[in-house]
């Protein structure tokens, strides 16, 4: 959800710089700009530093709020289809530039699933961005904690190279090009 809430941070917290995936530490006391939270993170403007911040959401306290979950009402596996849970769970990863979840975005080549494991391809949309480890990282992280999954691997790809045509129909309604 977009937002543009201002806080000031009420504890010292450690932040990913965007787009370099750069570790920071934010001391408390710090004002924020919460311009989106969407999949269980946060994307904070910092007009100190002039730049943009992803903060997880297990340090969601120091802005004030709850950890949010990193699913939502739509990642069910009651039904007991892995892979319909895999792809829902992917639905929930952002990249923390673009409101557009990265199955959307038609960043995910290709999931497959062998004796509860699970391995994703994935691209990003630029091959400079070094928010890819983190991206990945969220992913692998809500994968791996789905009922029925032993081990998650989600690798970051170039090939094929990622284009705008992969975007999906309502990735580009979200983003305003439908």
């Amino acid at each position: 959800m977009h937002e543009n809430t201002v806080v000031k941070l009420t504890r010292d917290v450690h932040v990913v710089k965007i787009p370099s995936g750069d570790d920071v530490l934010l001391p408390a006391g710090t004002e924020v700009v919460i311009t989106q939270s969407l999949g269980g993170s946060y994307t904070l403007l910092v007009h100190s530093l002039a730049g943009l911040y992803r903060l997880a959401s297990e340090q969601a306290d120091a802005l004030g709020r709850s950890a949010q979950t990193s699913t939502d009402d739509s990642v069910s596996t009651s039904n007991g289809d892995l892979a319909t849970s895999v792809w829902n769970t992917l639905k929930t990863c952002y990249d923390p530039e673009i409101p557009v979840n990265i199955v959307d975005l038609g960043l995910v080549y290709e999931v497959e699933i062998s004796d509860q494991n699970v391995s994703v391809k994935m691209t990003l949309t630029a091959p400079g961005c070094g928010m890819g480890p983190v991206i990945a990282a969220d992913a692998q992280k809500k994968i791996a904690a789905l009922p029925g999954v032993r081990n998650a691997e989600v690798s970051v790809v170039w090939d094929p190279p990622w284009s705008p045509e992969r975007i999906t129909q309502a990735g580009r309604e979200k983003l305003g090009m439908a």
